[in-house]
Order: C-alpha cells, then sequence, then structure tokens
C-alpha cells in the first residue's frame, strides 16, 4: 500500500497509459523506486502525492528554492480527477498545464473545485522537480 492506496488499483493520475495501476505508473515514483523521467511524469506523480497523502514525495519533488515549510496535504480535501492540458518545454525547463478537482465536506456542506495551475519544472543534479506554478483561467 502507498498512502493508504492499494497499489494494484487504477493510478489517481488516470494512468499512463491511461487506466494504468498504481503499482505499474507512479507508485515507483513515490516509493522511491525510480525518478519520473519527465515534468509531466513528475506533475503526474505529485497529484498523486497529494491524493494518498505522501508529503515526503512532494517534499523530494519540490524545488528547495520554492518549497515552503509544511507539505503536508490538507486531509480535509478529496482530489476527484486530473486533466493534463498540455506538456511543453526543453532539456532544462518544462511547463505543465492541468487542471486538478477536488471535493470537501459531506452532505448539505460539500463543496466542489478545480485548480487550474501552469506549472513550471527545472533539472536539479539531473532530476526534474517542481519550482512554481502560476493559477490559470482555462
Amino acid at each position: 500500500m502507498i498512502g493508504g492506496s492499494a497499489s494494484g488499483g487504477p493510478c489517481p493520475c488516470g494512468g499512463v497509459p491511461q487506466g494504468a495501476s498504481l503499482a505499474t505508473c507512479c507508485g515507483p515514483y513515490l516509493s522511491g523506486e525510480t525518478w519520473p523521467p519527465t515534468p509531466g511524469a513528475v506533475m503526474r506523480s505529485r497529484y498523486t502525492a497529494y491524493t494518498v497523502g505522501d508529503s515526503d514525495h512532494l517534499f523530494r519533488t519540490w524545488h528547495p528554492a520554492t518549497r515552503p515549510a509544511d507539505v503536508e496535504p490538507d486531509p480535509g480535501l478529496t482530489w476527484t480527477g486530473l486533466d493534463v492540458i498540455s506538456e511543453t518545454g526543453d532539456e532544462t525547463e518544462g511547463v505543465v498545464e492541468f487542471a486538478a478537482h477536488w471535493m470537501s465536506g459531506e452532505g448539505a456542506t460539500r463543496q466542489r473545485g478545480v485548480v487550474r495551475e501552469r506549472s513550471t519544472f527545472t533539472r536539479r543534479a539531473g532530476r526534474w522537480v517542481y519550482r512554481d506554478g502560476v493559477p490559470t483561467d482555462r
């Protein structure tokens, strides 16, 4: 189990390829078995880390110059889906635009929302890491 999610179940990021299991998609990144090879893979693995509560992975994949002191995921949010809108970049910098869907609360107090962001990734010691993000309206 990774962060309380069965590794044989579908990957929370949607899977690459579509529908892939957590064990064959983001699981090896979260466990530290291997490092995500592209900015898109880092972004998907970070989304998965938020869904399963893996703050260690969030810490490891966040550039130290921009990483906050507290990277713990909000336990009051349930992440419900990820849409990758675009991925661009070169060998030193990559940009991933995405929409991450969430819900919070129960019954009459339930709320739903979407985080839309254009995230920038850079290489640090040969590995892709999240540097920062800018909210988007799309």
